[in-house]
């Protein structure tokens, strides 16, 4: 029985041509061969997986090749190619800096850096994971790999170049290798799994490239785990059971159960999710995914980024054209939010469950979607102008003189004033208030005296009727206390904000009196309180109108001197000041000679 190799191993390239989605560094790399530009130390960096000890291995075997073909490939017949195939080359050193880290690591190295090649034209050194070497290494590498020996080559690997010191990175040539494409994985795929003799479902070896994240050994050892499941047969069921994936196809039906506010059926959609061992922060995760698949398919420009098979990107294309764009932007703020969430909640379901019926909402309204709307400040007075609205006012039609029948609308002249007569009574037009609230009259224009109530001017004019007048809105002028004062005085000041608590805390040692009329009176200690108070003057006052329904109120910060403070005597002070005023007591201290104690 052959002994088993896994694809990773088996199908690894050999050639700058098989290297898979790394088209510009290899054909720099082949470039600087053909035309003898070689540096002397080389970085390649990038995530794990996408060929850069691959690419190394082929860049050392090909710059010794003996006999290099004409593409600048390797001819993989001469002595050298034949050595390194066979894995006996002695002009290739690898080392992997993760177990061997030490400055004695790297003097061993510099010993072997030395001895000139047996058979080609360099050494090559290969140091793997570079970015776990000790300070002290890098520094005892640091001049040998600044000027090694002529027929010297370093190439060093990482998928962390942010750990490798400065110094390091100035001394090589930097090639950023990048993450590969889902096509590109998926082509590579269908190449081994055709040399395998396996039956394939395009789908299934979508899913498999995307599970790799990009990394082509990652794939590679998928696609052996899913061969050993599936027996030669590799679908797309097969596929998301045992990598337990969870189906794309629940993330379409929940998109469509958000779309149609089916919130009952869209919980026991997740249920069935939990049920089949799939985790909340899962499912939130790939729902996320699956709302940026659907923005990038409503445009053309940025369908490329989709990363899909020709009959799943139909599909996700039908559902984005029935998705506004809003509603996918909220769903992924949401969705994002909730991932954050997730990690410290301990009811992560309900987390879950609240998010989707946020989601649900924003189709409905542009500013549901768990964000409360804008806050905007409203006028105060508009519920004192929609309690002051009057009710209704017939118009009196007054009495028309009679009019000669050959006068026209256009050339009718007004008739002549008539003595004025005793006005009869007219409707009283007051405006209907709550109760404790002063009524107003409102009296026509015109009269040198207010009256009670207001009258309706009749017209002698020959004209239609005239309209009863505007009826203004009535202002709110409703009686409190100075308890009622104080107390929302006092509410006012303790509604500030967190940053306003020096002010709130001045406020509430201050108590305002009514004085006459309607003035507020607002003791204060001095003008510099009277400054700091003044910009508030506006929402304070503003705030006592409304509270205490009486617009008339107005503010008067008075500056109250306070009174000096008694001055403070001392024992000997206190003595002087109790013989002044008893001399007999002076001469008891001096009869005696008494001293103050």
């Amino acid at each position: 029985m052959t002994q088993y190799i896994v694809s990773a191993r088996k199908y690894r390239p050999t050639t700058f041509d098989s290297v898979v989605g790394q088209q510009s560094l290899t054909t720099t790399l082949k470039n600087a061969i053909a035309t003898g530009k070689l540096a002397h130390a080389y970085l390649f960096c990038g995530p794990r997986g996408v060929g850069k000890t691959t690419c190394a291995r082929i860049f050392a075997k090909t710059i010794n090749c003996l006999t290099p073909l004409e593409n600048g490939e390797a001819c993989n017949h001469c002595e050298s190619c034949q050595a390194f195939n066979e894995g006996r080359s002695y002009n290739i050193h690898e080392l992997d800096a993760a177990s061997n880290n030490s400055v004695e690591d790297i003097r061993g190295l510099m010993e072997q850096v030395m001895m000139p090649p047996q058979v080609g034209r360099y050494k090559v050194f290969i140091i793997d994971e570079v970015h776990m070497l000790s300070t002290a290494a890098f520094n005892a590498f640091l001049k040998t790999l600044e000027e090694p020996p002529a027929h010297a080559i370093f190439i060093l690997a990482t998928t962390e170049k942010h750990k490798i010191l400065p110094t390091i990175l100035s001394r090589c040539q930097i090639y950023d290798f990048k993450r590969m494409e889902v096509a590109d994985i998926v082509a590579h795929l269908e190449r081994v799994a055709k040399a395998e003799g396996i039956s394939y479902e395009p789908e299934a070896l979508g899913v498999i490239a995307r599970k790799a994240d990009g990394g082509m050994r990652d794939a590679m050892s998928i696609f052996d785990q899913v061969t050993s499941y599936a027996e030669g047969n590799i679908t797309y069921r097969k596929v998301i059971e045992d990598l337990n994936v969870l189906d794309y196809d629940y993330y379409f039906k929940a998109t469509d159960l958000l779309l149609e506010h089916n919130i009952p059926a869209l919980l026991v959609l997740l249920d069935d999710i939990l049920s089949r061992g799939f985790q909340t922060g899962h499912f939130i995760s790939g729902l996320a995914a699956h709302f940026r698949d659907l923005l990038v398919s409503r445009d053309a420009q940025t369908l490329p980024l989709l990363e899909a098979s020709s009959a799943e990107g139909e599909r996700y294309r039908e559902q984005a054209a029935r998705c506004r764009p809003s509603f996918l932007y909220k769903a992924l703020r949401l969705c994002n939010q909730c991932d954050i969430n997730h990690r410290t909640t301990s009811s992560k379901r309900l987390l879950v469950e609240i998010t989707l019926i946020e989601i649900a909402q924003c189709e409905d309204d542009s500013e549901a979607c768990g964000h409360r709307p804008t806050q905007q400040l409203k006028p105060i007075f508009n519920h004192i102008k929609a309690a002051a609205a009057p009710a209704p006012v017939q118009e009196q039609t007054p009495v028309r003189p009679s009019q000669p029948s050959h006068t026209t609308p256009q050339a009718a002249t007004p008739a002549p004033p008539a003595p004025t007569p005793t006005p009869r009574p007219a409707q009283s037009v007051t405006a209907h208030r709550p109760v404790g609230i002063q009524t107003i009259s409102i009296r026509p224009m015109g009269k040198a005296k207010p009256e009670p109530t207001s009258t309706l001017p009749s017209s002698t004019s020959a004209d239609a009727s005239v309209a009863a007048p505007q009826v203004a809105s009535t202002i709110e002028e409703r009686a409190f206390t100075n308890e009622d004062l104080t107390l929302e005085w006092r509410r006012f000041a303790a509604a500030l904000p967190e940053e306003q608590r020096a002010t709130s805390g001045r406020m509430q040692n201050i108590t305002p009196r009514l004085s006459n009329g309607w003035t507020v009176e607002v003791p204060v200690e001095n003008e510099q309180v009277v400054r700091f108070m003044k910009p508030f003057e506006q929402a304070i006052l503003a705030h006592l109108q409304t509270a205490l329904h009486n617009s008339r109120i107005t503010l008067k910060f008075n500056v109250v001197a306070t009174a000096p403070s008694a001055k403070v005597y001392s024992r000997r002070e206190q003595l002087e000041q109790i013989i002044a005023h008893h001399p007999a007591i002076g001469q008891l201290v001096s009869t005696f000679n008494l001293e103050f104690d």
